[in-house]
């Protein structure tokens, strides 16, 4: 049984107990607010600072991932251009171009 079956035959058995519908909605609004606080104090994101740390760490997931793209398009170069360099020499070197003969 999983928490939305629990909470639905909890509701179900506090409607036959004669609590109101509006009463259960407001009690089970509540308490989610309840455990919603308590989850973010439990991250340490409790505090008024914490939009400003979650603001900071996506500002700071987003510029690591740029500097991921980065470095690869920078390894991604260097690797094209030592191989058209070394395309460039073998043929300069198996040319008539070349003084030296191998």
């Amino acid at each position: 049984m999983d928490q939305t079956d629990i909470l639905a035959s909890l509701s179900a058995q506090a409607l036959e107990d004669g609590v109101k519908p509006v009463t259960l909605r407001a009690i089970v609004e509540e308490a989610s607010q309840a455990g919603a606080q308590r989850a973010l104090a439990r991250l340490g994101l409790s505090d008024a600072s914490a939009h400003q740390d979650i603001s900071d760490l996506r500002h700071l997931l987003t510029s690591w991932r740029d500097v991921q793209i980065t470095a690869r398009r920078t390894v991604v170069r260097w690797i094209t251009t030592l191989l058209l360099t070394l395309i460039v020499l073998g043929v300069v070197l198996y040319s008539d171009i070349s003084p030296i003969k191998p």
